[in-house]
């Protein structure tokens, strides 16, 4: 029977360098493992490219190879008094190993999977909060849909614990397959056990052999100061249960913090717009204005003008675990009346009529007109 080129197998060129070689293998042992891909010549397929990279892999079959072909292989060729090659002891768990590492083991001898300790998922929960809450912190009430290990059976799953009679507690049922190189040993899972190497008497009715259950359950969370929209926080331990052992995962609340009808933030600062008359502006006022923790009376000198900022240092939004705050700005906006009563419109008259436009502003703007 005519064997197929081993470069083909691999789809790489002669000239292939070693790194394209392991590459190609890697890509195609993961497409056509009997474990994946479940198609009829999948196995066939797969013992091929395993021959191929244990031959190509090595610098001295690959020069006999590329020498004498199979006949390098099979005691026909003779070349150069190379009298055959007795591969009966190639390991292909060996070269998963190298290859791949623990994340692809396949049944190849490595840690069986099912019976790894595994950390619980992680949940992502969203969060609204008002502006205040976030600035002030606060507690909160979640309620979250949680995996737990079953508490009827200690989340094994079954009573009556009893080694697997088909892969004898392994895991894993072993084959011996043929190859050119003589035989070699594949493994896949146990289809009695699923891979932990045990089975009960009896399945546990509350989880149904799973050995979790979904649970409802109520959690408090204390939200810091000074959170913001996009600000995650991190609950350890409250996520889904691990399995054999394994700890649960964590929990994690994204917030999103809604509108103040008069603050806006950016970050740590906060901005406030104040509204002022024509008069409050021209002639400077005291003005009581609001802050994040209580009233202040700012003190406004004459001839404020719209856009104006004044600065009140440390009266921003506390900085999530820290001591330090953000700033307050206050804009200025003054604000031109739309509706005047009779003597408002006179007064106004009359001050327009005292020369309001010697202004070098006003005096600029003209020589343009």
């Amino acid at each position: 029977m005519n064997k197929k080129d081993y470069y083909e197998v691999l789809g790489v060129s002669k000239t292939a360098s070693d790194e394209e070689i392991k590459r190609a293998f890697r890509v195609l042992a993961k497409k056509y493992h009997p474990d994946v891909n479940k198609e009829p010549d999948a196995e066939a397929k797969f013992k091929e490219i395993g021959e191929a990279y244990a031959i190509l892999s090595d610098p001295d079959k690959r020069q006999k190879y590329d020498q004498f072909g199979h006949a390098a292989f099979d005691g026909t060729g003779g070349g150069a008094g190379f009298s055959g090659f007795d591969a009966s002891d190639i390991d292909l768990s060996s070269i998963f190993d190298e290859i791949f590492g623990d994340s692809f083991h396949f049944g190849f001898g490595g840690r069986n999977a099912r019976n790894r300790s595994m950390k619980g998922k992680d949940r992502l929960v969203r969060l609204d909060l008002s502006f205040e809450e976030a600035v002030f912190g606060c507690k909160k009430t979640i309620n979250i849909e949680l995996n737990e290990n079953c508490d009827k059976c200690s989340g094994k799953g079954g009573f009556g614990e009893k080694k697997c009679s088909e892969c004898n507690g392994t895991g894993r049922i072993i084959q011996e397959q043929a190859s050119m190189f003589g035989m070699f040993q594949t493994q896949t899972t146990c289809r009695d056990c699923g891979g932990s190497g045990v089975i009960f008497e009896k399945k546990c009715s509350d989880c149904r052999g799973t050995g979790q259950k979904r649970v409802n359950k109520e959690i408090v969370v204390t939200i810091p100061e000074g959170v913001d929209t996009g600000y995650q926080l991190r609950i350890s331990g409250k996520g889904e249960a691990g399995k054999n052992g394994g700890p649960n995962g964590d929990i994690y609340i994204e917030f999103n913090v809604k509108d103040h009808a008069f603050f806006k933030r950016d970050e740590e600062d906060v901005y406030l717009e104040v509204p002022l008359t024509i008069a409050e502006a021209a002639l400077g006022c005291k003005k009581e204005i609001p802050t994040l923790s209580n009233n202040v009376v700012l003190d406004i000198k004459a001839g404020a003008s719209t856009g104006d900022k004044l600065k009140l240092k440390g009266k921003g939004i506390k900085i999530t675990n820290s001591l330090r705050k953000g700033d307050l700005y206050v804009i200025i906006n003054v604000i031109t009346p739309t509706k005047l009563n009779r003597k408002q419109k006179k007064l106004l008259e009359e001050l327009a009529s005292t020369g309001l436009d010697d202004e070098v502003e006003f005096k600029n703007f003209k020589k343009y007109l």
